[in-house]
């Protein structure tokens, strides 16, 4: 999920302004988690059930539920004049899984596309840790633009620091991984009909015992306390999006 992130500070602010500004609004980060919730994982379970409902057979009730996702990915590239590679390989795979799903006539394929997409990602993620930054500390000097020049000082100084950030990366990865080997279990063991739901179960349950635990390790480490130096008490909005395929 991609919250909205508070205004960019002017170039020539001190550093000393720069971590004094306040956190970040948790009510704009918790309406962008509400808007994303809604269309990846709502709006696609809801959908689906009233077209079954409407007697519409498992494949054409699962490629038309799983539009609201693909919408909304589209959407954000548009409004942010971005579409970035988690993007494009989301719209890829639901466009080659529908092709699939109908030469194969099986929903199951369907119903595992959201779990090789949440497996790349993690893979996506590990990846990032032979890079210069890995992906949980460049998300969060996106969603802390304000702070982007503390947050380098500390990468650059900080040995404990960046010890944090790699290891909530691993933290991201591996979730991620164990969450896509749930899905296909689920896709290719349970009545296609009760996977929707449970999906969409699976998609809060990760994303919430994620975020709980890495919001004990900023604060167990003391890293709020060097990214908030007066006051470091609000929660980071640290945080990886589990990606969606276009599945209810």
């Amino acid at each position: 999920m991609t919250p909205p992130t508070p205004p960019e500070q002017p170039a020539t602010a001190p550093a000393d302004r720069e971590s004094a500004a306040p956190p970040p609004d948790p009510s704009s980060a918790g309406r962008g988690f509400a808007v994303t919730v809604a269309f990846d994982v709502v709006i696609p379970a809801a959908l689906y059930y009233i077209l079954r409902g409407a007697g519409l057979s498992e494949i054409p009730s699962l490629l038309l539920s799983g539009a609201a996702p693909t919408v909304h990915t589209l959407y954000s590239a548009v409004r942010h004049r971005k579409l970035d590679a988690i993007g494009v390989f989301v719209i890829a795979l639901l466009i080659g899984g529908t092709a699939a799903s109908l030469i194969t006539a099986s929903p199951r394929i369907v119903l595992a596309r959201s779990g090789l997409v949440t497996a790349c990602a993690g893979i996506w993620l590990l990846v990032t840790l032979a890079t210069a930054q890995p992906f949980t500390f460049r998300a969060l000097k996106s969603l802390l633009p304000g702070r982007t020049a503390l947050l380098d000082r500390l990468w650059e100084t900080d040995r404990g620091f960046r010890r944090v950030w790699h290891g909530l990366t691993v933290l991201w990865g591996l979730g991620l991984m164990v969450d896509a080997l749930m899905r296909v279990l689920i896709a290719f063991t349970l009545p296609v009909d009760a996977v929707p739901a449970l999906d969409g179960v699976l998609y809060a349950a990760t994303w919430l015992v994620l975020q709980v635990i890495t919001q004990i390790a900023l604060f167990r480490t003391g890293t709020l306390a060097k990214m908030f130096p007066r006051g470091g008490t609000a929660a980071a909005p640290a945080h990886a999006e589990i990606p969606r395929s276009g599945n209810p």
